[in-house]
Order: structure tokens, then C-alpha cells, then sequence
């Protein structure tokens, strides 16, 4: 990394821009960075980290306050730096977070840090966004902000303090220089593979003595197992196994003797069902020869009904047809009835007489057919009358539209000639909100200058009652300044007429004069009242001095408050407050009234629109609304003429009733009436011939059947459930008797009838005993068996599971042991963890490298020795750094070294860290380097002794930028940066040798 050009304004002490052109100053190879206390030198080098990383080093970063309070309101702080790294040039323009006035009104507002990176050698995308610059940044230096302070930007005091620290602070800062994620997370992943472990023995552990419980329970024991678990569960096996066998003995006992009394009970039961059965067979018999007359009677009733049926029939069709012959007279002499209560019905009905005859049919039949043409002809008529209704409805329905129509024509005649003054309101409404809308940025700048003005008037009267104020307090500090200064010449003056006898007080006898070296004292000058010592001059000098500081003080603000009144009152004019204030309140208003008739703009277009399109639409209607008037005008005309000729065509079908509906509804009673009668006489004489007819047959078959007269036969009819009956029971009189001689006949029934009878109940207590007795024996048998699988299932894992955690101990103690090295315990006598052993090996390194140039330094004297012993009570070891001395070959402690010693140890740790770092960082090469202070603890014997290996910083075209404020420094290095001190901020001085 080699800087080249950084340009830095409103940062930190330095109010203006001021640039330094490192190409310059470094030509070299060595320059001097010096200046006051305060002055900004340290500002220099932050300038520098905040422009690469976006930061600065130290507590300064916690202040966030970067903007420099001696700029100008509203000065923006802005870091630019020109600098090449990893071989691209590039530029660097970073502003921080900072927080300015704000432009209208009181209070400040906060400005978002801002950056850019910009690629000069022209290959590449230039950046915008502070992440992706911070990552760019990041990758080109390989290392960090952290890293980058330590290793370019040499704090002095920092390594001081790192030089005696112990090793827990010395451990926290290289972890910062040194990446050791990794290893921490080498530590982290055994400690958790620890865990693991100890947590899978831990389970493996319980599920064994979860298996020593399960075979205690199989076996039906409490007690726990023997030292070894798995020989203690095979003998339980053993002692199950042999209780098993004993108990399936038992069991094919007690089944020999279970199945003899099964058997004898079988037996039993067998010839007792056998002599149930041969006496039921035998009462069975007895009963059916005792109902042999019932049976017969039974025979004789169901043989009779059975001939009875088919009379029983026909009589029931005669009296049906008798039945239906009596209905039809009735009905017919009700048609008759209904007849002749209808106009012109009862002619027709006197001309009738019973029983009928074919002319009567006819003549019924002629006078049906003409009413029936009748009822046609006047339904055509009412069909006629129904589309006069309607249309006289339709005619009523024409000439309410013709009014309406009228109506309507003369309102749309009245709207089209209101319709072109109310567009022309329209058009200039539009035209008034385009004009607005057009008006608005105008309108708005002049919002803007009237309320800049109304502000800055209000801040200009404020700022002038501040303002005489402070010409007030400068008068009076003027005064006191002048009264202050004449007291201190006066007492000048008087110290100087009184110096005789100032310098008479300081003769000893004997000792020559400091004027004229004589040793004798004739006669010395006496001190008077009016005498001055020099700490009387001195307080009157420091309150002089004090008073003219507050008068400077007073001066600048006043100075401050004329230029912002110069600034007010060319915003606002010097115009009244006030008046201003009623200019922006009349720019808002006409501002507001613009932007109002500017949103409704849209809308008026769109009213304009519509007016014109009703224009249209009411010509449009106009024209449609003439044509219907028309049409509606012909319809009633013709409408009307056709509906009188219907009229009178009704009036005519209607003859001497009412309507013609009325016409037609008495001729089709007539018609139906007399067509119902012809039918009703018909069927009467049908039944009347049917019935004699049906009792001549039921005579006959009477007396086939063998009754005397056919109320016998009706007699002897049964019901077919009656008939079921006495079947079903002659039938199951036959059936037993056929089934009890079968059964008597069987052999086995005849081999029982001289059989003693059967005593079951002892044969079945027997055979429940012994039947007890198996089930038993099988649940006695079960259970042994089942604890014998049980145990040989939980003996089996437990055998195994026993047989898997052997290794997996082994294991454990292995890995925990490693773990507790890599953590630092343990076996571990060095007390170092990983992490603190890479820390170490890299702070060897530095130690080689550091001792290399503090043995030049110190002219051979000293050298860094490292040592990894534990520390005291068990602390990290690995991280001492001593001092071997020589001179006195002892190795002693670093806090031990005077001030100029200790300077040129923490000057050789730093130049060796950022050595080991840049290797570190994948050896990025550090051009440019900065050390700070220290070098006034050197005498000058030393400080040629450091300014050689300074020297030897600078080969290989290495630019080395010390930071001191030594005088001897400044006439050693003739290239310097001068840091100028000012009231109104610092500035720049390069001096280029």
C-alpha cells in the first residue's frame, strides 16, 4: 500500500481544505510529521483510516464527531484519498455521519454518511455503496481496520502497554491481529463432540440398566442383578427354562384324564337323547289314533266349501249387476233433473220413455252434435271478444304514450336550449384550471422566496438583538483589556526603575555582580514602596493576556454575527418582518387556490365531456322520440276502427243471452247433460239385462254342485284362511304319525327301549372337574413360557448392548482426554489452548523479528525472549514476552525497562508485529507507514541507533512517516509536515527536502 494524495476538509480541526501530497513529502523515503499539541497531527493519520476504512483508531471513534466545529454552517466534512493498493491505483471519497442546520427553520438535521471509490487505472466498476467499498477495501489490504491501526499506523503507547501486559491482555490483542476463528472453532467442535459422547454413553448406559430391570420383571424378582449383569441373566434364564418344562409335563397330564371324562360324558349324553326321543315318538302316536273323528268332520267342512265357490261367485256377480242396475235408474233420473233445469232441455227430455229404444238414441244424439257446433262456433266468437280486450287495452296503453311523448319531446326542447350555455360555463371553468395548473411552478418559487424572506427576516431581528448584545460585551471587554494592559506596562515600567534593587536582593558577599563582577557591595540599592517582584509582573502579564483572549472571544462572535446578518439580509431584503410575513401568507393563499383549481382540472374536462356527448345523445333522442309519435298515432287509428267491428260481431253471437260466454256455457250444459244421459240409459239397461242373467246361472250350478238352493251353497263357502287352516292341520296330523313310526323303527331307538335311564349330573361334575383342572394347567404353562421368551429376548439385548458399550468407554475417555489438552487442561502441562498456541507461535515470530532490530537499537544489549510457561494459579501459558539483558546475561521482566528502553522495545515490538501481520494478510506490502510518538525519552546516542533501522525501513522505496514534536527530529529529517495551529482551525505546511 502506497499513499499518494489525501485532501481533507471540515474534519477534525482543519476548517479548510488542506491536501498533502505524499509523493512529495515521501520522495525520501523519511518525513516528519510535526506540529503543536493539538494542532492536528493525529487528525492527519485518522483522516487516512477514515478514508480506507471508514473509521478512525481508538476511543476517537467513539465520539462520532468529525466535522470540524471552526467550518462554516453547512460545510460538508469530506476525506479524499489517492492510494495503491495490491497494484490498483484508486480514489477514495468518504463524508461521515454529521448533523448540519437546517435550511428553513431552527434545529439541525442529520446527513447520512456517504462514499464513493473510483478506479484510476480504468479497469473495473466504480462503487457507490459503503458495504460493497468496505468489502473491496477489505480484500485488496488482506486485512483488517484493526490490523491496519496496529501495523501502518504505530501507536507508541499502545505497545507500551502490550510490552508489560500479562497474558490474558497480550492474548486479546493478537486475537484481534490474528485470525483464530478457526481454531476456536476446532476447540468449540471437540467440546461439543465431548458432550455427544458422554451423552450417547450416558443413554447407552440407562437403556442397560432399563434391560437389568426388564429381566428382573420377567422373572418375576425385585432385586437387582450380580457384578455381572449378563451372567446373572442367564441363570434367571436357566431357572425359567426348567419351570417351563415342569409345567408342560403337568399339562399332558391333566389332558389324559380331561379327555376319559369327555369322552364318558359324550356317551352319557348320546343314549339319554336317545330315550327322550323314543318317548316323545310313542306320545305322538297315542295322540293322533285319539283325533281321528275331529279329522274327519275337518274333511268333510273343507270339501264342501271347496263345492260352494264357484256359485258363491256367480251370485255375487248378480247381485253386483242388481247393484249396478239400481245406480244407473238413479242417475239417469238425475241427469233427467239437470236437464231440464237448463232453457231448452226439458223438450228433449218429454220426448224419452223406458226402457230406451234405437230412435230416442238417435234423436239424443242429433241434438248433442248440433249444441256441440254451437260451443264451436261461439268459443271462435269468445276468442274475438278476448282480442278486442286486449286491444282496447293496447289502444289505452297508446294514448298514454302519446302524452308521455309530448312530454318528453318538451323537456329534452327545453334542455337542448339551456344545453350551449351551460357548455360554455364549462369550457371556461376548464380553460381557468388549466391557466391555474400551468401557474403552479411559478407560483410555488414564489412561495419558496416569500418564505425564505419571512424566516430570514425573523432571524435577522433576532440575530440584531444578539448582535447588540455582543457589540455591548465587546466594549466592555475592550475596556477591561485596555484597563488590564495599562495596569501591566505600569507595573513593567516599575520593575524596570526598580530592577537596582531587585538584583541588590540577589548579592552575597563574596560572590561577584552580575552586572559588573565585582565581589564587593558598597553600596546596593534598597528595595522602596513602590518596588515590583517579577511573579507581580507575571500575574499582571497572565491577566492581560486573559482579558485579551476574552476580547478576541468577543470579537469573533460579534465578527460571526455581522456575517450572518449580511447573509439575512440578503435573503429577506431588510424588509419588515411583518410585511414579509403577510407577502408569504397571500403567495400561500394564491399557491393554494392554484393548486385547488389545478386538481380540478380532471374533473372539469371530464364535465365538459359529457355536456357535449348529452348534446348529442338529446339530438339523437329528439329524432327517435318524433318517429314514435308517429308510429304511436297510426297504431291508435287503425286500433280503434278495428276494434268496433269486433264489438258488433259479439253482440250479434250473443242472440237473447246476456254474452256470448253466457250463450256458450248454457249450450255446452246442454250438450254435456244429454250426452251424459244417453249414456246413463244405456248402461242402466245393460245391468238390468246382465242380472237376470247372472241369478238364472247360480240356479244351475247349484244344483251341479248338489244344494238344493243357492243360499246353501252361499252357506257352505268358507274363507281361504279357514280352508289353510284345516288343511294344515290334517296335514300335521299325517306328518307326525308318518315321523313317530320312522323314529320308533330306527335301530339305536329300539336297542334303548329296555335301557336302565342315564344319571348325567355326576358324569358332568366330573367332567367339570377335570376340565378346571386343564385350564389351569395350560395358564400355569403359559406363564412359564412366557417369562422364558421374555427373558431370552431381554438377555439377548442386554448381552449385546453390554457387548457395544465396551468400545464406545474407550472411546469416550479418548476423545474427552484430547479435548481437555486442546482446551489447555488436562494433560496439558503448558496450560495452553489451541488457540493460545497458534497466538504463540505467531508471537515468536514477532519476538525474532522484534529482537533483530531492538538488538541494533540498543546497540546489542537487549533482545525479546518468548516463553510458553503456564502462568500462576493455572493461567494460559504460552504468551510471556521477556527481556534478555547481555550485558548481565539475566532474562528479566519487561517492566523493568527505563522510559528510553521501554520506547525502543514497544518501537521493535511494533515493527515486528506489522511484519508477522503483513505476512499474516498474505504478504501485502506496506509501503507507507506512520510511527508515533516516543522518541523524546531518547538521549542522541540511541536515537542514531533507531534513526539507522528507520533507515532500513525505507528500502526497497518504503515511505516511514514519523509523528514526533522533538526539535532535533526536525533538523535529522528535512522532509516534514507541519501542523499550524490557527483560532479559526489548523492548516498545512509541506516541507519537501
Amino acid at each position: 500500500m502506497r499513499l499518494h494524495r489525501l485532501e481533507v476538509e471540515a474534519f477534525g480541526p482543519f476548517a479548510n481544505s488542506v491536501e498533502v501530497d505524499f509523493d512529495r513529502l515521501g520522495a525520501d523515503g523519511l518525513f516528519l510529521l510535526h506540529g503543536q499539541t493539538g494542532a492536528g497531527k493525529t487528525t492527519v493519520l485518522d483522516a487516512v483510516a477514515f478514508a480506507l476504512y471508514g473509521t478512525v483508531p481508538g476511543a476517537r471513534k467513539d465520539g462520532k464527531r468529525l466535522l470540524s466545529d471552526h467550518a462554516q454552517a453547512g460545510s460538508v466534512p469530506t476525506v479524499t484519498l489517492e492510494v495503491t493498493i495490491s497494484g490498483r491505483r484508486l480514489r477514495l471519497v468518504r463524508s461521515p455521519e454529521f448533523e448540519r442546520p437546517k435550511r428553513r427553520g431552527s434545529g439541525t438535521i442529520k446527513e447520512n454518511a456517504k462514499a464513493t471509490l473510483t478506479w484510476l487505472d480504468g479497469r473495473g466498476e466504480h462503487l457507490s455503496r459503503i458495504p460493497d467499498i468496505a468489502e473491496e477495501i477489505g480484500r485488496l489490504m488482506g486485512m483488517s481496520a484493526d490490523q491496519f491501526f496496529q501495523v501502518v499506523l504505530l501507536p507508541q503507547g499502545e505497545f507500551a502497554r502490550f510490552l508489560r501486559a500479562d497474558n490474558e491482555e497480550r492474548g486479546q490483542l493478537l486475537e484481534r491481529l490474528f485470525d483464530t476463528t478457526r481454531f476456536g472453532t476446532v476447540e468449540e467442535w471437540f467440546l461439543n463432540r465431548r458432550r455427544a459422547s458422554a451423552h450417547d454413553l450416558d443413554e447407552h448406559q440407562r437403556s442397560i440398566d432399563v434391560l437389568i430391570a426388564k429381566v428382573a420383571t420377567a422373572a418375576g424378582i425385585e432385586g437387582g442383578a450380580d457384578a455381572d449383569p449378563v451372567t446373572w441373566a442367564h441363570k434367571l434364564e436357566e431357572e425359567a427354562r426348567a419351570t417351563r418344562d415342569v409345567a408342560v409335563d403337568e399339562l399332558e397330564k391333566v389332558k389324559s384324564d380331561a379327555a376319559l371324562t369327555r369322552d364318558a360324558l359324550a356317551q352319557a349324553r348320546r343314549i339319554l337323547e336317545l330315550q327322550k326321543r323314543r318317548a316323545r315318538a310313542e306320545a305322538e302316536l297315542a295322540a293322533y289314533e285319539a283325533g281321528a273323528s275331529e279329522r274327519a268332520v275337518l274333511a268333510a267342512e273343507v270339501a264342501a266349501a271347496r263345492r260352494a265357490e264357484p256359485v258363491a261367485v256367480v251370485v255375487r256377480e248378480a247381485n253386483a249387476a242388481r247393484d249396478k242396475a239400481a245406480t244407473a235408474a238413479r242417475r239417469v233420473a238425475a241427469i233427467a233433473d239437470r236437464l231440464c233445469s237448463t232453457a231448452g232441455g226439458a223438450e228433449v227430455v218429454e220426448q224419452l220413455s223406458w226402457p230406451p229404444n234405437s230412435e230416442e238414441r238417435e234423436h239424443l244424439r242429433t241434438c248433442i252434435r248440433s249444441w256441440r257446433d254451437d260451443v264451436v262456433r261461439l268459443d271462435g266468437v269468445l276468442a274475438e271478444a278476448k282480442v278486442g280486450d286486449r286491444l282496447e287495452v293496447e289502444l289505452g296503453r297508446l294514448r298514454a304514450r302519446e302524452v308521455g311523448l309530448a312530454d318528453t319531446r318538451a323537456e329534452l326542447t327545453r334542455e337542448r336550449e339551456e344545453l350551449p350555455g351551460a357548455i360554455r360555463v364549462a369550457e371556461r371553468a376548464l380553460d381557468e384550471a388549466e391557466n391555474a395548473r400551468v401557474s403552479l411552478p411559478g407560483l410555488e418559487d414564489v412561495r419558496a422566496r416569500a418564505a425564505d424572506a419571512a424566516a430570514a427576516a425573523v432571524e435577522l431581528r433576532q440575530c440584531r438583538d444578539r448582535r447588540d448584545a455582543l457589540e455591548r460585551a465587546v466594549l466592555d471587554a475592550r475596556r477591561t483589556h485596555q484597563d488590564a494592559r495599562e495596569h501591566w506596562l505600569t507595573l513593567l515600567q516599575r520593575r524596570i526603575l526598580g530592577m537596582a534593587a531587585e538584583l541588590a536582593g540577589t548579592l552575597e558577599d563574596g560572590q561577584p555582580c552580575q552586572v559588573c563582577g565585582s565581589v564587593e557591595h558598597p553600596d546596593p540599592a534598597a528595595e522602596s514602596e513602590l518596588s515590583v517582584t517579577k511573579a507581580d509582573e507575571d500575574a499582571a502579564l497572565a491577566a492581560e493576556q486573559k482579558a485579551a483572549a476574552k476580547m478576541n472571544t468577543a470579537a469573533e462572535a460579534l465578527a460571526t454575527a455581522d456575517r450572518t446578518i449580511d447573509v439575512l439580509v440578503q435573503r429577506c431584503g431588510d424588509g419588515d418582518a411583518d410585511h414579509l410575513g403577510a407577502e408569504l401568507a397571500s403567495a400561500e393563499a394564491a399557491l393554494r387556490h392554484a393548486s385547488d383549481l389545478s386538481e380540478q382540472a380532471a374533473s372539469r374536462a371530464r364535465h365538459l365531456g359529457e355536456l357535449r356527448d348529452r348534446e348529442t345523445q338529446l339530438h339523437t333522442h329528439s329524432h327517435d322520440l318524433a318517429v314514435e309519435a308517429a308510429t304511436v298515432a297510426e297504431k291508435l287509428t287503425s286500433g280503434a276502427a278495428q276494434l268496433e267491428e269486433i264489438r258488433a260481431r259479439v253482440r250479434e253471437a250473443a242472440g237473447e243471452d246476456e254474452s256470448p260466454a253466457a250463450r256458450r256455457a248454457r249450450i255446452a250444459v246442454l250438450a254435456d247433460a244429454a250426452s251424459e244421459l244417453l249414456d246413463a240409459r244405456d248402461e242402466g239397461a245393460a245391468a238390468e239385462s246382465s242380472a237376470q242373467e247372472l241369478a238364472a246361472k247360480a240356479e244351475l250350478l247349484a244344483r251341479e254342485a248338489g244344494f238344493d238352493r243357492t243360499s246353501d251353497a252361499v252357506a257352505a263357502v268358507r274363507p281361504v284362511a279357514r280352508q289353510d287352516e284345516i288343511d294344515a292341520r290334517l296335514t300335521a296330523a299325517r306328518d307326525a304319525e308318518v315321523g313317530a313310526r320312522r323314529i320308533l323303527d330306527e335301530p339305536e331307538i329300539a336297542a334303548v327301549a329296555d335301557a336302565a335311564p342315564v344319571d348325567l349330573v355326576s358324569v358332568q361334575q366330573a367332567h367339570d372337574a377335570a376340565t378346571e383342572a386343564v385350564d389351569v394347567a395350560v395358564a400355569v404353562a403359559s406363564e412359564a413360557e412366557r417369562r422364558l421368551l421374555d427373558l431370552e429376548r431381554f438377555v439377548g439385548q442386554l448381552e449385546r448392548a453390554a457387548a457395544a458399550i465396551a468400545p464406545m468407554q474407550a472411546e469416550h475417555e479418548e476423545l474427552a482426554a484430547l479435548a481437555e489438552v486442546i482446551a489447555g487442561r488436562g494433560q496439558n502441562s503448558r496450560k495452553m489452548s489451541l488457540r493460545s498456541y497458534v497466538l504463540a507461535a505467531r508471537l515468536e515470530e514477532v519476538a525474532v523479528s522484534a529482537s533483530a532490530r531492538l538488538s541494533r537499537m540498543s546497540a546489542g544489549r537487549y533482545s525479546f525472549v518468548h516463553t510458553d510457561e503456564a502462568g500462576p494459579r493455572g493461567r494460559r501459558g504460552g504468551l510471556g514476552l521477556d527481556i534478555r539483558d547481555d550485558y548481565t546475561g539475566v532474562v528479566r521482566s519487561a517492566k523493568t525497562l527505563s522510559g528510553g528502553e521501554s520506547f525502543l522495545a514497544s518501537l521493535s515490538l511494533a515493527l515486528g508485529l506489522a511484519d508477522v501481520v503483513a505476512a499474516e494478510s498474505g504478504g501485502v506490502v506496506l509501503d507507507t507507514m506512520f510511527i508515533d510518538e516516543g522518541f523524546g525519552t531518547l538521549d542522541a546516542d540511541t536515537l542514531d541507533s533507531v534513526m539507522g533501522v528507520l533507515d532500513e525501513l525505507r528500502d526497497g522505496g518504503r515511505v516511514v512517516g514519523i509523528v514526533s514534536h522533538v526539535d532535533e527530529m526536525r533538523q535529522r529529517i528535512p522532509s516534514r509536515l507541519h501542523v499550524i495551529r490557527g483560532r479559526t482551525g489548523s492548516t498545512l505546511e509541506v516541507i519537501a527536502g
